[in-house]
């Protein structure tokens, strides 16, 4: 079995991050960026898969887009098992909106033959669209299944159990599909030393927009369907109000909470 994950490099979640004053695109450069994890969910979801193939022929290959960078993520996807690499990376890809961002990785995905799986997160911490794997799947034209808590492929089915708060859901669909996993759906493995020293001999192929047949007015910040037309940091925090009790001191926590229409 083929099988595809779509991983992205994201600004690491317990940093600050913030947008460039320039064009409000999400300044990448100010924060250290890692592996979204909800993506290392979905690598784990692709091995464990890869090592139930009775035959042992199943393939994992990680497609990121994004600058150079972008690489210590894709290394850390190869770490953790997977065992190829595609990067779309290209200056022209800056600024491009979740339809482009899914037109282009389609595209990229579209030159590694025939592909049985495309897996994803659910959502990526920084963008949180939230919209992605959906969004590459009609690309495709294959089936999607959304929001997995858990994973099986039988055959040439798969399925998928989707639990939310009015139940659960059982979806199946015939391969190839899109399938994007949840963060309950496994606990991702710590790469070893071992996988580690393997990914830096693991084939990564970098293609440009030429060389994924993108044309570049199909991407980028120029061409996007949604923009942010302005932005400001958030202000710093301010002190709390300070309520000294002088036998009104119920009195005036009431008269803040209605000033804060709490109630």
């Amino acid at each position: 079995m083929n099988i595809v994950v779509l991983v992205k490099q994201v600004p690491d979640t317990y940093s600050e991050r913030k947008l460039s004053s320039g064009d409000h695109t999400l300044d990448r450069d100010a924060t250290d960026a890692v592996l979204d994890e909800i993506n290392e969910r979905a690598i784990e979801s692709a091995l464990q898969l890869k090592e139930g193939d009775g035959a042992g022929d199943s393939t994992v290959t990680v497609v990121a887009m994004g600058p150079d960078r972008a690489t210590d993520a894709i290394r850390k996807a190869l770490s953790m098992g997977a065992d190829k690499a595609v990067h779309l990376s290209d200056e022209a890809l800056h600024g491009s909106c979740a339809i482009q961002t899914s037109k282009a990785l389609a595209k990229v995905i579209g030159t590694l033959g025939e592909v049985d799986l495309v897996l994803a997160g659910n959502e990526a911490s920084d963008g949180r669209t939230g919209a992605i794997p959906a969004m590459v799947a009609d690309v495709l034209g294959l089936p999607s299944l959304t929001h997995a808590r858990e994973l099986t492929v039988d055959g040439a089915t798969v399925t998928v159990r989707r639990e939310t708060d009015d139940g659960v859901t059982v979806l199946t669909a015939e391969l190839p599909a899109v399938v994007s996993v949840n963060e309950k759906i496994n606990e991702p493995r710590y790469p070893s030393f071992k996988g580690i020293m393997a990914a830096k001999k693991k084939p990564v192929t970098t293609l440009t927009l030429a060389d994924a047949g993108i044309d570049a007015s199909e991407v980028g910040l120029a061409n996007a369907t949604s923009t942010v037309t302005s932005s400001q940091p958030k202000p710093p925090k301010s002190g709390g109000e300070k309520v000294t009790d002088e036998g009104d001191g119920g009195q005036k926590i009431a008269a803040f909470l209605v000033g804060q229409k709490l109630i």
